[in-house]
Protein backbone atom coordinates (compact mmCIF):
# COMPACT_ATOMS: atom_id res chain seq x y z
CA UNK A 1 0.00 0.00 0.00
CA UNK A 2 1.39 3.41 -0.97
CA UNK A 3 0.79 6.47 1.20
CA UNK A 4 1.10 10.14 0.35
CA UNK A 5 2.63 11.00 3.74
CA UNK A 6 4.07 9.05 6.65
CA UNK A 7 4.91 10.93 9.83
CA UNK A 8 7.45 9.62 12.35
CA UNK A 9 7.95 10.82 15.92
CA UNK A 10 6.15 11.05 19.23
CA UNK A 11 2.63 10.18 20.37
CA UNK A 12 1.15 11.13 23.74
CA UNK A 13 -2.05 11.35 25.68
CA UNK A 14 -2.62 14.94 26.83
CA UNK A 15 -4.54 16.59 29.64
CA UNK A 16 -4.81 20.35 29.38
CA UNK A 17 -5.72 22.27 32.52
CA UNK A 18 -6.61 25.96 32.40
CA UNK A 19 -7.02 28.06 35.53
CA UNK A 20 -7.25 31.71 36.52
CA UNK A 21 -5.34 30.60 39.60
CA UNK A 22 -2.14 30.17 37.57
CA UNK A 23 0.06 33.26 37.84
CA UNK A 24 2.93 34.37 35.62
CA UNK A 25 5.79 35.78 37.66
CA UNK A 26 9.11 37.37 36.74
CA UNK A 27 11.98 35.18 37.92
CA UNK A 28 15.67 35.12 37.17
CA UNK A 29 15.76 31.45 38.18
CA UNK A 30 14.46 30.41 34.74
CA UNK A 31 15.88 30.76 31.23
CA UNK A 32 12.75 32.53 29.99
CA UNK A 33 12.81 34.99 32.89
CA UNK A 34 9.27 33.97 33.81
CA UNK A 35 7.58 31.27 35.90
CA UNK A 36 4.10 29.81 36.02
CA UNK A 37 3.20 29.82 39.72
CA UNK A 38 0.54 28.56 42.10
CA UNK A 39 0.22 29.06 45.83
CA UNK A 40 2.05 26.28 47.64
CA UNK A 41 -0.14 24.14 49.90
CA UNK A 42 -3.42 25.44 48.50
CA UNK A 43 -6.18 23.95 46.37
CA UNK A 44 -6.40 25.76 43.01
CA UNK A 45 -9.70 25.89 41.15
CA UNK A 46 -9.63 24.72 37.53
CA UNK A 47 -11.72 26.54 34.92
CA UNK A 48 -11.37 24.14 32.01
CA UNK A 49 -10.04 20.63 31.37
CA UNK A 50 -9.42 19.16 27.92
CA UNK A 51 -8.41 15.58 27.11
CA UNK A 52 -6.86 14.64 23.79
CA UNK A 53 -3.82 13.24 22.06
CA UNK A 54 -0.59 14.98 21.18
CA UNK A 55 2.94 14.34 20.05
CA UNK A 56 4.31 15.60 16.76
CA UNK A 57 3.73 12.38 14.81
CA UNK A 58 -0.02 12.40 15.55
CA UNK A 59 -0.45 16.18 15.29
CA UNK A 60 1.19 16.43 11.88
CA UNK A 61 -0.55 13.31 10.58
CA UNK A 62 -3.90 14.89 11.44
CA UNK A 63 -3.13 17.97 9.34
CA UNK A 64 -2.15 15.84 6.34
CA UNK A 65 -5.27 13.67 6.65
CA UNK A 66 -7.54 16.71 6.90
CA UNK A 67 -5.83 18.17 3.83
CA UNK A 68 -6.82 15.08 1.88
CA UNK A 69 -3.58 13.09 1.88
CA UNK A 70 -3.52 9.33 2.44
CA UNK A 71 -1.56 9.35 5.70
CA UNK A 72 -0.08 6.97 8.25
CA UNK A 73 2.11 7.54 11.28
CA UNK A 74 4.87 5.70 13.11
CA UNK A 75 5.33 6.16 16.85
CA UNK A 76 5.72 4.03 19.97
CA UNK A 77 3.05 3.82 22.67
CA UNK A 78 2.45 1.53 25.62
CA UNK A 79 0.23 -1.50 25.36
CA UNK A 80 -2.24 0.26 27.62
CA UNK A 81 -5.48 2.25 27.70
CA UNK A 82 -3.73 5.49 26.74
CA UNK A 83 -2.03 3.86 23.77
CA UNK A 84 -5.35 2.53 22.56
CA UNK A 85 -6.82 6.03 22.91
CA UNK A 86 -4.08 7.36 20.61
CA UNK A 87 -4.85 4.67 18.02
CA UNK A 88 -8.61 5.28 18.25
CA UNK A 89 -8.28 9.02 17.72
CA UNK A 90 -5.99 8.56 14.72
CA UNK A 91 -8.38 6.07 13.13
CA UNK A 92 -11.21 8.59 13.55
CA UNK A 93 -9.07 11.13 11.68
CA UNK A 94 -8.55 8.62 8.86
CA UNK A 95 -4.85 8.11 9.67
CA UNK A 96 -3.37 4.65 9.19
CA UNK A 97 -2.16 2.92 12.38
CA UNK A 98 -0.55 -0.09 10.68
CA UNK A 99 2.91 0.81 11.97
CA UNK A 100 2.03 2.05 15.44
CA UNK A 101 4.46 0.23 17.76
CA UNK A 102 3.12 -1.04 21.09
CA UNK A 103 5.44 -1.56 24.06
CA UNK A 104 4.29 -4.02 26.73
CA UNK A 105 6.87 -2.81 29.25
CA UNK A 106 6.67 1.00 29.07
CA UNK A 107 3.58 3.22 29.42
CA UNK A 108 2.37 5.60 26.73
CA UNK A 109 3.84 9.09 26.87
CA UNK A 110 1.73 11.56 28.82
CA UNK A 111 1.64 15.35 29.04
CA UNK A 112 -0.07 17.62 31.54
CA UNK A 113 -0.40 21.12 30.08
CA UNK A 114 -0.84 23.89 32.63
CA UNK A 115 -2.30 26.83 30.78
CA UNK A 116 -2.53 30.44 31.88
CA UNK A 117 -5.61 32.40 30.82
CA UNK A 118 -3.39 34.33 28.36
CA UNK A 119 -2.81 31.12 26.38
CA UNK A 120 0.80 30.73 27.52
CA UNK A 121 1.53 27.36 29.09
CA UNK A 122 3.98 25.05 30.78
CA UNK A 123 4.05 21.38 29.78
CA UNK A 124 4.87 18.54 32.19
CA UNK A 125 6.03 15.80 29.82
CA UNK A 126 6.54 12.12 30.55
CA UNK A 127 8.02 10.68 27.35
CA UNK A 128 7.37 7.05 28.26
CA UNK A 129 7.42 4.70 25.26
CA UNK A 130 8.48 7.56 22.98
CA UNK A 131 12.00 7.23 24.38
CA UNK A 132 12.20 3.69 23.01
CA UNK A 133 11.40 4.44 19.36
CA UNK A 134 14.35 2.93 17.45
CA UNK A 135 15.14 2.70 13.77
CA UNK A 136 15.51 -1.10 13.82
CA UNK A 137 11.85 -1.46 14.89
CA UNK A 138 10.52 0.30 11.78
CA UNK A 139 9.73 -1.86 8.70
CA UNK A 140 11.27 0.53 6.18
CA UNK A 141 10.87 -1.77 3.21
CA UNK A 142 7.11 -1.91 3.64
CA UNK A 143 6.22 1.81 3.75
CA UNK A 144 6.50 3.42 0.30
CA UNK A 145 5.23 6.99 0.25
CA UNK A 146 5.74 10.38 -1.41
CA UNK A 147 6.66 12.36 1.72
CA UNK A 148 8.25 11.36 5.04
CA UNK A 149 7.80 13.87 7.88
CA UNK A 150 10.29 13.38 10.71
CA UNK A 151 9.76 15.15 14.04
CA UNK A 152 11.34 14.30 17.40
CA UNK A 153 13.46 11.15 17.05
CA UNK A 154 14.53 10.94 20.71
CA UNK A 155 18.11 11.47 19.59
CA UNK A 156 18.21 8.29 17.45
CA UNK A 157 19.78 9.59 14.24
CA UNK A 158 19.56 6.07 12.89
CA UNK A 159 15.90 6.88 12.17
CA UNK A 160 16.91 9.87 10.06
CA UNK A 161 19.48 7.79 8.18
CA UNK A 162 17.05 4.93 7.56
CA UNK A 163 14.32 7.35 6.47
CA UNK A 164 16.64 9.01 3.98
CA UNK A 165 17.76 5.66 2.61
CA UNK A 166 14.15 4.50 2.35
CA UNK A 167 13.18 7.75 0.66
CA UNK A 168 15.89 7.18 -1.93
CA UNK A 169 14.46 3.76 -2.76
CA UNK A 170 10.87 4.92 -3.18
CA UNK A 171 11.44 8.48 -4.44
CA UNK A 172 10.06 10.21 -1.35
CA UNK A 173 10.94 13.65 -0.06
CA UNK A 174 12.01 14.03 3.57
CA UNK A 175 11.09 16.80 6.00
CA UNK A 176 12.71 17.12 9.41
CA UNK A 177 11.42 19.21 12.30
CA UNK A 178 13.81 17.93 15.01
CA UNK A 179 12.95 17.73 18.70
CA UNK A 180 15.01 18.96 21.62
CA UNK A 181 16.90 15.69 22.11
CA UNK A 182 17.85 15.70 18.43
CA UNK A 183 19.03 19.31 18.47
CA UNK A 184 21.01 18.68 21.67
CA UNK A 185 23.33 16.43 19.65
CA UNK A 186 24.71 19.59 18.04
CA UNK A 187 25.20 20.93 14.53
CA UNK A 188 28.14 18.67 13.70
CA UNK A 189 26.01 15.57 14.38
CA UNK A 190 23.05 16.84 12.31
CA UNK A 191 25.04 18.38 9.46
CA UNK A 192 25.58 15.15 7.45
CA UNK A 193 21.80 14.76 7.16
CA UNK A 194 20.99 18.34 6.24
CA UNK A 195 22.25 18.14 2.64
CA UNK A 196 19.86 15.26 2.06
CA UNK A 197 16.61 16.55 3.59
CA UNK A 198 14.19 18.48 1.40
CA UNK A 199 12.81 20.71 4.17
CA UNK A 200 14.34 21.50 7.58
CA UNK A 201 12.16 23.33 10.12
CA UNK A 202 13.21 24.91 13.44
CA UNK A 203 12.17 27.93 15.47
CA UNK A 204 14.41 30.97 15.90
CA UNK A 205 15.67 30.03 19.37
CA UNK A 206 16.52 26.52 18.18
CA UNK A 207 18.32 27.87 15.11
CA UNK A 208 20.36 30.30 17.18
CA UNK A 209 21.47 27.62 19.64
CA UNK A 210 22.09 24.96 17.01
CA UNK A 211 24.27 27.22 14.85
CA UNK A 212 25.82 29.21 17.73
CA UNK A 213 24.77 32.46 16.05
CA UNK A 214 23.15 35.43 17.85
CA UNK A 215 19.36 35.17 18.01
CA UNK A 216 18.69 38.34 15.98
CA UNK A 217 21.29 37.76 13.24
CA UNK A 218 18.87 36.32 10.69
CA UNK A 219 21.24 36.88 7.75
CA UNK A 220 24.02 34.88 9.41
CA UNK A 221 21.61 32.10 10.39
CA UNK A 222 20.40 31.67 6.83
CA UNK A 223 23.86 31.99 5.36
CA UNK A 224 24.89 28.96 7.42
CA UNK A 225 21.65 27.10 6.70
CA UNK A 226 21.92 27.76 2.95
CA UNK A 227 25.49 26.43 2.97
CA UNK A 228 24.40 23.29 4.84
CA UNK A 229 21.00 22.56 3.26
CA UNK A 230 20.27 21.93 -0.43
CA UNK A 231 16.52 22.01 0.18
CA UNK A 232 14.38 24.57 2.02
CA UNK A 233 15.30 25.92 5.46
CA UNK A 234 12.38 27.27 7.51
CA UNK A 235 12.69 29.30 10.72
CA UNK A 236 9.53 30.12 12.63
CA UNK A 237 9.37 33.18 14.88
CA UNK A 238 6.12 32.78 16.80
CA UNK A 239 3.93 35.89 16.60
CA UNK A 240 6.59 37.60 14.46
CA UNK A 241 6.04 35.23 11.55
CA UNK A 242 8.46 33.02 9.64
CA UNK A 243 11.44 33.02 7.29
CA UNK A 244 12.16 30.44 4.59
CA UNK A 245 15.02 30.08 2.12
CA UNK A 246 15.86 27.73 -0.74
CA UNK A 247 19.31 29.22 -1.21
CA UNK A 248 18.26 31.54 -4.03
CA UNK A 249 15.21 33.28 -2.53
CA UNK A 250 14.48 34.37 1.05
CA UNK A 251 10.81 34.60 2.00
CA UNK A 252 9.65 36.61 5.02
CA UNK A 253 6.02 36.17 6.06
CA UNK A 254 3.87 37.68 8.77
CA UNK A 255 1.02 35.92 10.53
CA UNK A 256 -2.75 35.93 10.23
CA UNK A 257 -4.29 37.95 13.09
CA UNK A 258 -5.64 35.75 15.86
CA UNK A 259 -9.28 36.26 16.83
CA UNK A 260 -8.47 34.85 20.27
CA UNK A 261 -5.79 32.75 21.96
CA UNK A 262 -7.29 29.56 23.34
CA UNK A 263 -4.23 27.29 23.44
CA UNK A 264 -0.80 27.43 21.74
CA UNK A 265 -0.06 23.72 22.23
CA UNK A 266 0.77 22.15 18.86
CA UNK A 267 1.05 25.44 16.95
CA UNK A 268 4.55 24.56 15.72
CA UNK A 269 3.38 21.19 14.43
CA UNK A 270 0.38 22.89 12.80
CA UNK A 271 2.64 25.30 10.93
CA UNK A 272 5.20 22.69 9.86
CA UNK A 273 2.67 20.18 8.57
CA UNK A 274 0.59 22.92 6.94
CA UNK A 275 3.69 24.27 5.20
CA UNK A 276 4.62 20.85 3.82
CA UNK A 277 1.02 20.11 2.80
CA UNK A 278 1.09 23.42 0.94
CA UNK A 279 4.28 22.45 -0.91
CA UNK A 280 2.71 19.15 -1.93
CA UNK A 281 -0.59 20.71 -3.06
CA UNK A 282 1.04 23.55 -5.02
CA UNK A 283 3.94 21.59 -6.51
CA UNK A 284 6.54 23.55 -4.57
CA UNK A 285 5.07 27.07 -4.34
CA UNK A 286 6.72 28.36 -1.14
CA UNK A 287 4.41 31.40 -0.83
CA UNK A 288 1.35 29.13 -0.96
CA UNK A 289 2.97 26.81 1.59
CA UNK A 290 3.67 29.72 3.95
CA UNK A 291 0.06 30.82 3.67
CA UNK A 292 -1.35 27.37 4.46
CA UNK A 293 1.13 26.79 7.29
CA UNK A 294 0.36 30.15 8.88
CA UNK A 295 -3.40 29.70 8.51
CA UNK A 296 -3.26 26.24 10.06
CA UNK A 297 -1.23 27.48 13.03
CA UNK A 298 -3.49 30.49 13.62
CA UNK A 299 -6.63 28.36 13.49
CA UNK A 300 -5.07 25.84 15.90
CA UNK A 301 -4.18 28.58 18.43
CA UNK A 302 -7.83 29.62 18.50
CA UNK A 303 -8.93 26.14 19.65
CA UNK A 304 -8.18 23.85 22.58
CA UNK A 305 -5.94 20.81 22.23
CA UNK A 306 -3.00 20.03 19.98
CA UNK A 307 -5.30 19.15 17.07
CA UNK A 308 -8.09 21.63 17.68
CA UNK A 309 -8.76 23.88 14.69
CA UNK A 310 -6.48 22.12 12.21
CA UNK A 311 -7.86 23.03 8.82
CA UNK A 312 -9.34 20.87 6.10
CA UNK A 313 -8.40 21.75 2.52
CA UNK A 314 -11.93 23.04 1.91
CA UNK A 315 -11.81 25.29 4.99
CA UNK A 316 -8.51 26.78 3.84
CA UNK A 317 -9.50 27.30 0.22
CA UNK A 318 -13.00 28.66 0.80
CA UNK A 319 -12.55 30.97 3.79
CA UNK A 320 -11.58 34.47 2.58
CA UNK A 321 -9.79 35.00 5.88
CA UNK A 322 -6.88 32.90 4.62
CA UNK A 323 -6.50 34.50 1.18
CA UNK A 324 -3.95 37.21 1.90
CA UNK A 325 -0.74 37.00 3.93
CA UNK A 326 2.03 39.60 3.91
CA UNK A 327 5.02 37.89 2.25
CA UNK A 328 8.27 39.54 1.11
CA UNK A 329 10.63 37.83 -1.34
CA UNK A 330 14.32 38.73 -1.61
CA UNK A 331 16.74 37.27 -4.15
CA UNK A 332 19.94 35.98 -2.56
Amino acid sequence: MRFDVITIGSATRDTLVKSKGFKIMESGDFATGKALAVELGSKIGVDEVFYGTGGAATNTATTFARQGFKTAFIARVGDDVLGRAVADEMEKEGVGVEWLLRDAGTPTGYSVILEHESGERTILAYRGANEKLRHEDIPWGDIPCAWIYLSSLSGDLGIAEAALEGAGRCGARVIWNPGGSDLALGFSALQPFLKRVNVFIVNQEEASKLLDIPYDDVNAIFKKFDDAIDGIAVMTRGPEGVYASDGTTLWKAGIFPEKKVADRTGAGDAFGSGFVAGLAISNGDVAYALRLGSANATSKVEHMGAKGGLLTRQEFEEDPRWKNLAIEETSL
